[in-house]
Formats: C-alpha cells, structure tokens, sequence
C-alpha cells in the first residue's frame, strides 16, 4: 500500500513537470512584444480608441504632460484627444525590442513621425506579460526629437 502511494506522488510530480513551460524562448517572445508594440501603434491608425485602452495595464503609468498619469482611466482621459481627430495626429513603429531573461517584461523603442512622416520624436514602452500571451503596456514615455544637426 505505502509502495502505491509514493508511485503516485511521484507520477504526480512527474506529469506537473512536464506540464510546466519550457524555458521561454527570447526571440519568439520578442516577436511577440514587437508585433503587440505594432498592434498598440495601429489602434492610432485605425482610431480606434476602444482597442487602444484594451492594451494598458491596470498599474500602467504614461509620462504624458505635465504629470505622470497612473492607471489606465487618466491614461485614457489624456490620450482621448488624440483620438477624436479624424487623422492620426503622429505614429509610431517599433525600432528596437528587448524581453528580460524570465520572460516576464520587455521594453520596446522606436521612432514618432507626424502625418507628413516627420520624426518628431521617440517613444519608450514596458511591456508586462499579464497571461499567457497577452501583454500589456505598463511604462511609457515618449520624448520630442533633438534636432542635433543644428545644435538644440
């Protein structure tokens, strides 16, 4: 009897370890960052406002205006007027993508242009993976381009 029971504790363990997920593989997940960042820039594109508040965090904070804004209500309060116009005020793609060893977080960086394909200048975005598969924008501050060529 006491022989059964540890064949079945062990078989238990056995089968939960192979369930568990490998180790996360660091390209795919940057793909996977990379095409949420992409998805996330074209809910501007497409003004679609509802789709752009379905990406935040509940503990995201922008650095937009004058104030970090906490928590996706504020975020969307501010970010409402960039979609109520009928074109896109900027857009922005990502440039580069980097996802933390666990798997866990991934910070994306890219370029901004205004309508007529301008930079105008670059953003900066953490990603937090909430379940599997879904991230979802925790950090982001976006800051104006330097026009270094001319010395500002």
């Amino acid at each position: 009897m006491r022989f059964n029971l540890v064949r079945l504790v062990l078989l238990a363990l056995l089968s939960a370890c192979a369930s568990m997920p490998a180790t996360p593989d660091p390209a795919a997940l940057k793909r996977q960052v990379e095409a949420t960042e992409r998805a996330f820039a074209k809910t501007m594109a497409d003004r679609d406002f509802a789709a752009f508040k379905r990406f935040l965090s509940s503990e995201t904070i922008f650095f937009t205006g004058p104030t970090p804004l906490r928590g996706p209500e504020a975020v969307a309060a501010w970010w409402q007027r960039y979609y109520d116009q009928p074109q896109a005020p900027f857009s922005w793609q990502p440039k580069q993508v980097e996802v933390l060893d666990s798997g866990t977080l991934a910070l994306s960086t890219g370029p901004v242009h205004d309508p007529q394909g301008k930079l105008i200048g670059t953003f900066t975005s953490v990603w937090r993976l909430e379940a599997p598969g879904v991230w979802r924008i925790v950090l982001d501050k976006g800051d104006q381009a330097c026009d270094c060529a001319k010395g500002k």
